[in-house]
């Protein structure tokens, strides 16, 4: 089932073209992930998925009752405030403990409902915005470089905890990424995005595309090549342990 379809979609921001003749779809239980340098517009096409930004011309067509779950970048809590990820999660409108305990166990956070916010490190915040995203069983996550300012290990165990929930629930991904080595890990198609579609496909075929390597550069191919989507996990430490050695070389 088609959940999201961009037909289309141009952005302008006063008189500069922000998107042009976007054009994409994104399917039930599918892993899409968007890449492109800073300025591409990615950000902007999420925003304008979910109803915050008016095309310009073109239109996005969305399942009946859809229901979005969003991650972003960050989120800014004041580190004196005293708020408990259980009550963080039942704001701004109260929901049952049972909820925000699946949630958690979704988010890989199983035992952390009472623990302070200010006290959660970097990848266990992400977390717990991806836990707030769950809370509504979304048809669709939307995660707009959810992993900025982790360190290789902290994004790799999340994306493949992203990977793990659309396992358990069926849902659609569709998110940005700087981090193109995890792209290859943890998507299904990749769509290259500079102010217009450079290129779409698996990740190998975009990883091998010449308007891909124009962007980021030739030599990205090779590294970006080691990692691709397996549903069985059973081969993760190898390719960790192969892109290991080739970086240090």
């Amino acid at each position: 089932m088609t959940l999201v379809q961009i037909d289309n979609l141009s952005l302008k921001y006063s008189k500069r073209m922000v998107l042009s003749n976007v054009s994409f779809e994104v399917s039930s239980g599918e892993i899409v992930t968007i890449v492109g340098p800073n300025g591409s517009g990615k950000t902007s096409l999420l925003r304008a998925i979910i109803g915050a930004l008016k095309p310009s011309r073109g239109r996005v067509l969305l399942k009946s009752d859809i229901r979005f779950g969003y991650v972003p970048q960050k989120l800014h809590i004041d580190e004196t405030l005293p708020i408990t990820v259980s009550r963080f999660l039942r704001l701004p409108r109260n929901v049952n403990g049972s909820a925000i305990d699946a949630a958690l166990l979704q988010a890989g956070l199983p035992d952390l409902a009472k623990v302070q916010m200010s006290h959660l490190s970097g990848g266990q915040f992400q977390r717990v915005l991806l836990a707030r995203a769950l809370i509504d069983k979304p048809d669709i996550l939307l995660l707009d470089e959810a992993t900025q300012g982790l360190d290789q290990r902290g994004s790799a165990s999340f994306y493949k905890q992203i990977e793990k929930v659309r396992q358990e629930t069926g849902c659609a991904v569709l998110m940005i990424s700087h981090e193109l080595h995890v792209v290859m890990s943890a998507s299904d198609r990749v769509i290259c995005l500079n102010g217009h579609v450079c290129c779409e496909g698996t990740p190998a075929v975009v990883a091998s595309a010449p308007e891909y390597r124009a962007l980021f550069g030739a030599d990205t191919g090779g590294a970006l090549a080691l990692y691709q989507h397996h549903h069985d996990h059973s081969h993760d430490d190898d390719h960790e342990r192969q892109y290991q050695s080739e970086t240090k070389h």
